[in-house]
C-alpha cells in the first residue's frame, strides 16, 4: 500500500537527503541539489568543458555526493542542479521525457547538511535551490508537483532578488565564510569551488550535470 508520505501520485516530488530519497516513490529522473557547493561548482566545472569522477567528488562532498551516489543505486537518471542552473537542469529533464515518449516522474532532493552527530538539517540554500528547479520545470509545464515542490518553487520565486543575502546570511554561507575542511578538501584535488556569491546568481550557467557511468558530466 502506498505512503501517505511516498508522493507516488505527483509528477514532481521533492524530499531531503538519502533518507528523503528512501522515503519517496522510485522516480525516473532525480535531480539532486546541493548549492553550496556541490551544485554550483560542478555547473561550473561541466560549463567549461570538465567532468568529474564520482569516486573523487566523495571525498570533498559529504552531502552531495553522497545522495549522487544513492540515487544512482535506484536506477534513476540523476541530475545535479541548483539556482546557478535551473533553467538548464529543467530543459534536461525535458529532453529526457521527449526521449522516453512518456510521462516520467521526477524527484528534486535537497541534500541538506549534517550536524555534528551526523543528523539531517534543513539548509536555507538548499530549499531555494530545489525551489529554483521546480520553478523552472513549472514554467516549462510540468506542474504536477508535489505540495513540497509548489512551496518550495514560490519561496524562491518571492524571494529571488533576496538569493545573496540569503545564501550569505545562511548557516552555510557563514560558515564556508568561516572556512571548512571541504574548501581545503576540493582546492587539494584541483577543484575552484563555486563562491556563495556565484552559488546566488540564478541561471549564469547554461549547462546541465549528468551521472553517466560513475562521471559527472554535461548533459547532452
Amino acid at each position: 500500500m502506498p505512503s501517505p508520505f511516498d508522493q507516488s501520485y505527483y509528477q514532481v516530488r521533492v524530499e531531503w537527503g538519502t533518507e528523503g530519497l528512501a522515503r519517496v516513490e522510485a522516480s525516473d529522473i532525480i535531480v539532486v541539489v546541493d548549492v553550496l557547493r556541490f551544485s554550483s561548482t560542478l555547473a561550473n566545472i561541466v560549463a567549461e568543458g570538465g567532468t568529474v569522477d564520482l569516486s573523487d567528488a566523495v571525498n570533498w562532498s559529504t552531502n552531495g555526493a553522497a545522495v549522487v551516489t544513492a540515487a544512482a543505486e535506484t536506477g534513476a537518471v540523476v541530475l545535479v542542479g541548483g539556482i546557478r542552473n535551473a533553467a538548464a537542469t529543467a530543459r534536461a529533464v525535458m529532453t529526457l521525457q521527449e526521449r522516453r515518449a512518456a510521462r516520467t516522474s521526477v524527484t528534486v532532493i535537497a541534500a541538506g547538511e549534517r550536524t555534528p552527530a551526523g543528523d539531517l538539517r534543513f539548509a536555507v540554500e538548499d530549499q531555494l535551490g530545489v525551489g529554483a528547479v521546480v520553478s523552472a520545470l513549472i514554467d516549462l509545464g510540468v506542474d504536477h508537483c508535489a505540495p513540497d515542490g509548489a512551496v518550495a518553487a514560490e519561496g524562491y520565486r518571492a524571494l529571488r532578488r533576496a538569493l545573496r543575502h540569503m545564501l550569505a546570511a545562511s548557516g552555510s554561507g557563514r560558515e564556508i565564510a568561516d572556512g571548512v575542511p571541504s574548501t581545503d578538501r576540493m582546492v587539494a584535488a584541483g577543484i575552484r569551488p563555486a563562491t556563495t556569491e556565484e552559488a546566488a546568481e540564478p541561471d549564469a550557467v547554461d549547462a546541465a550535470v549528468v551521472l553517466r557511468e560513475g562521471v559527472l558530466e554535461r548533459f547532452a
